[in-house]
């Protein structure tokens, strides 16, 4: 007679699938984002490759302003870009300047996304853009023309120094009222130097230089007086300086700026 064996218990292999989890549904929805942006980041960097090396060389920039310079009849360079000048722009166009790399990321990412839903553009172009775009591309725009400006502002940052770039900008900038160059600004709008501007005086240039005609403090006091407003806002904001002295600039109306508007610096 046949004994029947006693009953065995066989282990599954955990490999036939009977004993792994089902894999969730977000870890592969995950690893799938992840290959779509690894994907993107290098397609951009390749495209951004490429648009540096089509795009010009910047190291005529200072010949460029010179002549632009030469054309409104003004010196080129003009006298050094004021302390109180540059904190009063960069606290409002730029405050990251010298710390980014010729393009404000965050503003990239905005303006991305604003494209994507087609919202207005937030802005957000760098000293340095603005500059490649006064120098390289004046009077031109579209796509084609901001990515020029974008890989440009990149070789003019680490193709000059922060002063360089300052003494440029400040020196080929329209501020309305037929004035280019800080130093014709200074002298047509208060009659004095660049360097000796008042804290109000320095940001209301800084402020004009956004929209030269539609904030000449001259022609629209009202605008100009906003555009004023804001920038100390933003000089306080960066900690240049305290409410205390925002305070005190504000209290300066612009007739009494503009006091010897016209008159010049004299000799």
């Amino acid at each position: 007679m046949t004994m029947r064996g006693s009953a065995q218990t066989v282990p599954i292999p955990v490999g036939y699938g009977y004993g792994r989890p089902p894999r969730r549904w977000w870890v592969r929805l995950l690893r799938v984002a992840i290959g779509v942006v690894v994907i993107v980041v290098c397609l951009s960097l390749l495209a951004f490759g490429g648009l540096l090396l089509i795009s010009p060389s910047v190291g005529n920039a200072e010949q460029i302003a010179a002549a632009q310079d030469a054309s409104h009849h003004v010196a080129y360079p003009g006298p050094p870009v004021p302390a109180k000048f540059t904190a009063a722009l960069t606290a409002t166009e730029d405050h990251r300047f010298g710390s980014e790399p010729g393009i404000d990321p965050f503003a990239v990412v905005k303006a991305a996304g604003g494209a994507i839903v087609h919202t207005s553009n937030p802005g957000g172009a760098t000293i340095y853009q603005q500059l490649a775009k006064m120098l390289y591309t004046p009077g031109e725009s579209g796509i084609s023309v901001e990515a020029k400006q974008v890989a440009l502002a990149v070789k003019l940052r680490y193709s000059y120094s922060g002063s360089q770039i300052l003494q440029m900008y400040g020196d080929v900038a329209y501020y309305g009222n037929g004035y280019y160059g800080i130093q014709a600004a200074s002298c047509g709008y208060f009659g004095v130097m660049p360097a000796q501007l008042s804290w109000p005086q320095a940001a209301m240039l800084a402020g004009v230089v956004n929209g030269p005609s539609l904030d000449d403090p001259v022609t629209n006091p009202l605008n100009g007086r906003a555009r004023e407003e804001h920038v100390i806002g933003r000089l306080v904001a960066t900690g240049a300086l305290t409410q205390a002295q925002a305070d005190q600039a504000l209290a300066v109306p612009v007739s009494a700026m503009l006091a010897r508007a016209g008159q010049g610096c004299g000799a």
